[in-house]
């Protein structure tokens, strides 16, 4: 990928210095009015991210529920975002740019580095998305007009304060899921109906309308109520990622909270959060003396798996506290 390159760490990001840290979230940096929910299945404890590419919109999700959206910015159509699963990684606050040799060609200046501060285009903190050989991360700016929008080297761009807010927030070893929705179909608290179809900039085409209006049509069969056909054509050939009621007057509203549908099954129901896994424990047999032991009658134990196919707890990942000091920095790689 083009966008990969260096940044440097400041001394005061230690991994070694981690602590659980229980986020309280509240919906207040960036208002969601008016944002549709796209159609996912958040896993049902601990954090989940996604990232809709052609919306340049990240939601954080906490235990199956939304609890944040932010406007991004995104790869640009030559140097796209990597689609799919990936992990949040670490974090740096702070950092220095080591821009690569590509950017240094395309910039034409002759500057290797950028220090920490104002003018760095990664703002004041990097926090790694994915492999760190895709060079990928979710980083502050120092060009807030530039976000949103689909202008970056790969990387995913917020305004830094929203960058600051998501750092501290977000748990690393989260999952995050960079998906390719282009359009959105949510029911309101008022049972209205709202979609939003939103521009192709990596040339997916891969709206599926049929599973749309398919899914359209059953809820309104299910609610008794009626949508005009050409209400929706309009709204997915102009894609202007403005949400549309399909069941209000002239001055309908939307009313909070949003609740998408599963409309990429063509289905009318609710997009759900994933089953909880059950968590699995060995117990261990419990010891006894050996004058109770003799007493016993000998029992055969039961069998168990083999070593190397033994169940383990599953945990959910912890957010990290970093510890902050007035030092220089060191290197650490990154994009942009």
């Amino acid at each position: 990928m083009i966008c990969q390159n260096t940044i440097e760490r400041t001394l005061h990001f230690d991994m070694n210095k981690t602590i659980c840290l229980t986020a309280v979230l509240s919906i207040t940096s960036f208002s969601y009015a008016h944002t549709v929910i796209p159609d996912v299945s958040p896993i049902a404890q601990g954090q989940h991210v996604f990232i809709n590419i052609p919306q340049q919109r990240l939601f954080l999700y906490t235990d199956g529920k939304l609890t944040k959206v932010y406007p991004v910015a995104v790869g640009r159509a030559m140097t796209q975002t990597n689609l799919g699963e990936h992990k949040i990684g670490a974090k740096a606050y702070n950092p220095v740019w080591r821009i690569p040799k590509s950017i240094q060609k395309e910039r034409g200046d002759g500057v290797k580095t950028i220090a920490a501060g104002p003018d760095n285009p990664l703002g004041p903190v990097f926090v790694r998305l994915g492999d760190p050989k895709l060079g990928l991360g979710i980083h502050g700016t120092n060009a807030p007009a530039s976000v949103p929008g689909v202008r970056s080297h790969g990387c995913v761009r917020m305004k830094s304060p929203d960058a600051l807010e998501f750092a501290k927030t977000i748990a690393s070893g989260s999952p995050a899921s960079v998906i390719y929705q282009m359009a959105g179909l949510n029911e309101d608290a008022d049972r209205n109906l709202w979609l939003a179809a939103f521009r192709d900039p990596y040339g997916k085409n891969n709206l599926d309308t049929a599973s749309l209006k398919k899914s359209i049509g059953q809820w309104a069969k299910t609610q008794g109520k009626t949508i005009a056909p050409e209400k929706v054509d309009a709204v997915l050939k102009d894609r202007t990622g403005s949400a549309v009621c399909l069941t209000c007057g002239k001055n309908g509203k939307m009313k909070m909270p949003l609740k998408s549908l599963a409309w990429i099954q063509g289905s009318s129901s609710y997009s759900q959060a994933e089953a909880a896994k059950p968590k699995i424990t060995r117990v261990n047999p419990v010891e006894q003396p050996a004058s109770q032991a003799a007493e016993q009658p000998v029992r055969p134990l039961p069998a168990l798996p083999p070593a190397d196919v033994e169940p383990v707890t599953e945990s959910v990942p912890q957010a990290e506290t970093e510890t902050f000091k007035n030092t220089a920095s060191e290197p650490f790689d990154s994009l942009f």
